[in-house]
């Protein structure tokens, strides 16, 4: 098992005035129960996706609940509505329970919790493994933050080496690096028992898993087929700018039902929608948002691919990352691209309260100083407030300045 980041602050809020209900959400297998069980051993586990179970525990009162399970895990508690309102009854009349919600659809989850248990509730969201957590060998070591998050954190840059292979870490993270290039993040496939062949298989599966329950769950939809081609067409353009018309006539269903399915697959924890910049009135800036990937053994299994990923698969990874990475710190950070009707294009920038960060992404092994040229100069379109530093990520080992305030890093480096 690998260690995760969130471990400390899921017991730190569990033991505070906030935290008698913690509602814990992310894609299925994603490691929501082996967490809660690890980390709350006292509480019930209780998996509502046993019919006879789910009936028998909404049909209780709530003093029955605060008598029998003052302190329970309850496991796709979406699927219950009536025993949400059973927890929320036991929270207004009591302090003492405690109760940690688990649930893989966002939607169906979080639209009950809104319902019974705001302003009652922590929610948080669970996602791959970082390449820190990755780096980890057992669940109780410390993941230890990446050059990028301790920037975040400390509002300063990090010192580089002038190579990566100068890095006392190296060899951990170059083998955290390659894992996520090869299967992705998801913690079933670090369990070193199971061979290439098995972990191909389990990627497949999940996804099969993923369209046959998951989607089922959110949309009760009885024809898959339209889904499914635009989840594909999807993978093979990750990274790529959202053509709402164009992806309506290749998967050739309406433009608003493209728009929806598109929704489906960012609150199932497939994707990420990144919107564009846009608040400098005085420059012509493309609106289209982009979808990326959040998992790249999940594209290979969805594109039916066993291969290294190609440039746009490359940018879906590392900037999946950094949104990993920026989530963990619940720091409020926003993240955005940016393009210009004249071709002009910043893969990722990340908003923080003192400013901004940029990053392109490039699939090389030597960069050179025309890979910054889109970030030079930049500062005069967010001009709303400082561009704090740019950055280039890459497979170049070499630490390079190409430019004032423009870092070229490699991206294990940065983010392991």
């Amino acid at each position: 098992m690998k260690a995760r980041y969130l471990c400390k602050s899921l017991s730190r809020l569990a033991n505070g005035i906030n935290g008698r209900i913690l509602v814990l959400t992310g894609a299925r297998q994603i490691g929501k129960t082996t967490i809660a069980k690890h980390l709350f051993p006292d509480y019930e586990y209780l998996s509502i996706e046993d019919p006879v179970l789910s009936q028998t525990l909404s049909a209780m009162t709530a003093n029955q609940w605060k008598t029998v399970y003052p302190q329970a895990i309850l496991d796709e508690v979406q699927k219950s509505p009536l025993l949400i309102r059973s927890i929320k009854s036991v929270y207004d009349q009591w302090e003492e329970p405690k109760y940690i919600l688990l649930g893989s659809s966002q939607l169906l989850l979080l639209q009950k919790v809104k319902e019974s248990l705001a302003g009652r509730c922590v929610v948080i969201d669970m996602y791959p493994l970082t390449l820190p957590e990755l780096r980890t060998n057992s669940f109780d070591d410390d993941v230890m933050d990446s050059p990028f998050q301790s920037m975040l954190k400390n509002n300063e840059l990090p010192i580089l080496f002038p190579s990566f292979l100068l890095d006392k870490s190296h060899s951990d993270k170059a083998l955290a690096w390659n894992h996520l290039l090869t299967f992705g993040g998801y913690p079933a496939l670090v369990n070193e028992k199971r061979t290439t062949q098995d972990k191909y298989d389990w990627l497949n599966g999940y996804v099969r898993t993923y369209l046959e329950r998951d989607v089922r769950d959110i949309a009760a939809m009885n024809d898959l087929q339209p889904y499914t081609k635009l989840q594909k067409v999807l993978a093979m353009q990750t990274g790529n700018l959202c053509n709402i018309a164009a992806l309506s006539t290749k998967v050739g269903v309406s433009a608003p039902t493209v728009k929806k399915y598109i929704q489906y697959l960012s609150l199932s924890y497939q994707t990420i929608e990144l919107r564009s910049w846009e608040r400098n009135e005085s420059k012509r800036l493309v609106k289209s948002p982009k979808i990326h990937f959040i998992d790249y053994g999940v594209v290979q299994a969805i594109l039916g691919k066993r291969a290294l990923p190609n440039g746009g698969e490359f940018e879906s990874i590392i900037i999946s990352e950094i949104y990993k990475q920026a989530k963990q710190l619940n720091i409020g950070a926003q993240f955005y691209h940016l393009r210009t009707s004249d071709g002009r294009e910043v893969d990722l920038i990340v908003e923080v309260e003192a400013g901004y960060y940029a990053f392109e992404v490039k699939l090389t092994d030597h960069v050179s100083k025309t890979d910054a040229r889109h970030l030079r100069e930049l500062s005069e379109i967010l001009n709303d407030k400082p561009l704090i530093h740019s950055f280039v990520l890459s497979n170049d080992v070499q630490t390079q300045e190409l430019g004032e305030n423009i870092t070229a890093v490699h991206a294990a480096y940065f983010l392991g």
